[in-house]
């Protein structure tokens, strides 16, 4: 099974107003940054940058370079951004004036308001936050974010000036895979700059830490394309992968509920003796039996489940992570027995 980091090196690089509590906001935000937005078309030979480093298009308009579209104006012009950085600002736009190229083809300019988010070439298409997010919203409106990080702030949806990511699962999808316990879930990605691909990674996970790793993670699939001319067609290969999770997970679903049901009512046994020797051969600590046992009496009955339920509160309270990852396992693994 996987360890998956991609939310956790999220996390890690994202500064707080970048951070959404909920996937409206997020979808908010997304949509207005796209209703805000504006295409314009301008030839190379066409702009000039004014002493201050703003941009002044063939009308005279001018507008703001942020760090991202910074760089790729000196890319576009063929000088280095730190060698830029050093100069006057005076002598930067002659730099400009003089390393700009002269095309027959127009630069594609992104604009919010009066800043300029974006800088690129006509075989760049851009496709929308907003237009990933309708799309989960069509086939996986009911997947939430994870437990908020350690911070107390990250919920693992992020958007900020450069690209989107969101981490999202289904809490109450729990399934069976091979005798243990899964939920689906998936992070998915955009960026409406040129920042990153689009891109959708879908999966089963067994745990999520509170540093938004996922751990013990199965059927990890992932798809990413470029903003080439065919990107649209990402979203019908995403919409096929949600859909194929979760059809895959009320199948599943259905069938876990139905194995907990059975083991709400089948016995390990009808003494403590015979619970004993079942969850021995189980490789169940000893001392955990009895306690479990203690715990599984006041429910009425030594059912699977009520035995599953006390082994994982005392699991627990094992200090260490290796050792309890380890028994819950095992315990996980008593459940196949009602299958």
């Amino acid at each position: 099974m996987a360890t998956l980091t991609k939310a956790n090196e999220e996390l890690f690089r994202r500064t707080p107003d970048e951070c959404f509590d909920s996937f409206d906001s997020l979808y908010a935000e997304c949509s207005r940054s796209r209703e805000q937005s504006t295409d314009l078309w301008e030839l190379p030979q066409d702009i000039s940058l004014t002493h201050d480093l703003t941009i002044c298009n063939g009308e005279g308009s001018e507008y703001r370079l942020n760090d991202w579209s910074f760089s790729q104006l000196c890319r576009t012009a063929g000088v280095g951004k730190d060698t830029v950085n050093r100069l006057s600002r005076k002598t930067a736009s002659k730099v400009f004036e003089e390393t700009l190229p002269q095309a027959e083809k127009p630069m594609q300019l992104l604009t919010t308001e009066k800043q300029i988010r974006s800088v690129h070439g006509v075989a760049y298409t851009r496709l929308w936050n907003v237009e990933l997010l309708d799309v989960v919203n069509e086939y996986a409106s009911f997947f939430t974010p994870p437990q908020k990080a350690m911070d107390d702030v990250s919920t693992g949806l992020y958007c900020g000036e450069q690209d989107m990511f969101a981490f999202l699962i289904d809490p109450t999808g729990w399934a069976e895979i091979e005798g243990q316990a899964f939920a689906p879930g998936f992070f998915i990605w955009n960026s409406e700059v040129g920042r990153r691909s689009i891109g959708i990674q879908t999966f089963w996970f067994q745990r999520v830490c509170q540093n938004h790793i996922v751990w013990d993670a199965t059927e990890v699939i992932e798809f990413t394309r470029k903003h080439t001319a065919n990107v649209r067609d990402a979203l019908q290969e995403i919409r096929i992968m949600l859909d194929n999770l979760v059809t895959v997970r009320d199948q599943r679903k259905d069938s876990f509920a139905a194995m907990i049901k059975k083991a709400m009512t089948e016995r390990l046994g009808d003494d403590a003796d015979e619970v004993t020797k079942v969850l021995t051969a189980e490789k169940i600590p000893r001392h955990l039996i009895k306690d479990a046992m203690g715990i599984a009496r006041t429910q009425g009955a030594f059912t699977i489940f009520a035995m599953v339920d006390a082994l994982t509160k005392l699991s627990q309270k094992v200090d260490f992570a290796g050792d309890r990852t380890a028994l819950d396992a095992k315990i996980g693994g008593l459940l196949s027995m009602a299958a």
